[in-house]
């Protein structure tokens, strides 16, 4: 079973608009609700590919009712664990010439619901594969990814950790099945910018000498590539396609990577399931679906 952790879960309310005016009443040409959340984000693109998977996290308030509500419609399987005070927060996503984003904070977690968290996450074990993914709540500590890897080390269970700087960086003594930092993302990580493939393949390499099994870099339209834990190195373009979404994409390639490595057991399929993925939600105005997949996965097919 494949198990994502959001800490911090959100209603996102997405709007069009032809011009953001400060200081004026804008109005909606087109709107969108969707519920977001790295994790959220992995298990929903998980169900659309057919692939069995149960969202973990925190929810509070009519907004986290709303959540798990609407997940449920999508048949998406749920156990949060539900605070006592707070509201689950929404994000407010503006899509015109640019895109502006609001963030709310969402509730406080408690060390008391965090143990909760913990005890649900003791009873994994292999085959069983963990997302993790995205930042961290103000109100946790800075090292909860390295506490939960630390607990679950020696079970077999297969760690994905999909985040920035140091906290990826923190998690790769306990060798994470997978780390998905896209090339900016992993240019901080070494306080440099990168250019070329092999300056981001030189990166990947560091990261997996650190521990890291397998190293998956998006490169946004330049496509990815991977570092496998048996020494392969992949590569692959980006289908074509008009980017329309950029919320979800990163997330999207993580779920569709997982899918395609279940479904063949090769890391060359599941780079390409990946890339198809996580396309497929850039294309769209939501997340990727089984039909939008398919149909870039056999334009990958042409290419080759």
């Amino acid at each position: 079973m494949i198990y994502t952790v959001t800490f911090n879960p959100a209603i996102d309310y997405v709007v069009w608009l032809d011009r953001l005016e400060p200081g004026a009443i804008n109005r909606a040409q087109q709107e969108l609700i969707q519920f977001g959340g790295k994790g959220i984000n992995v298990s929903v693109v998980l169900g659309n590919l057919g692939v069995a998977n149960r969202a973990l996290g925190f929810l509070a308030g009519f907004t986290g009712q709303a959540v798990e509500r609407g997940l449920a419609e999508a048949g998406v399987r749920t156990d949060f664990i539900h605070l006592k005070e707070g509201v689950t927060r929404i994000n407010v996503k503006i899509k015109g010439r640019e895109e502006t984003e609001l963030n709310g904070r969402g509730p406080d977690i408690g060390e008391a619901a965090l143990g909760q968290l913990f005890d649900k996450l003791d009873g994994l074990a292999s085959p069983d594969i963990l997302v993790l993914a995205g930042s961290i709540p103000t109100s946790l500590p800075s090292d909860v990814y390295e506490q939960i890897m630390a607990r679950l080390d020696g079970k077999g269970v297969r760690v994905v950790v999909d985040a920035e700087g140091e906290l990826l960086s923190s998690v790769l003594r306990y060798r994470p099945f997978l780390i998905k930092p896209n090339n900016l993302e992993l240019g901080g990580i070494f306080g440099r910018e990168l250019h070329t493939v092999q300056e981001i393949r030189a990166c990947a390499a560091a990261l997996q000498e650190r521990g890291a099994r397998n190293v998956l870099v998006s490169m946004a339209g330049e496509g990815a590539i991977l570092l496998d834990e048996a020494g392969g190195f992949h590569q692959i373009a980006a289908p074509k396609g008009r980017v329309r979404n950029s919320v979800g994409a990163g997330d999207s390639m993580v779920a569709g990577f997982l899918a395609g490595y279940l479904q063949s057991g090769s890391y060359d399929q599941a780079l390409r399931m990946g890339a198809a993925t996580g396309s497929a939600t850039a294309f769209s105005d939501g997340l990727a679906t089984r039909e939008t997949v398919d149909g870039l996965l056999r334009q990958l097919e042409e290419k080759d």
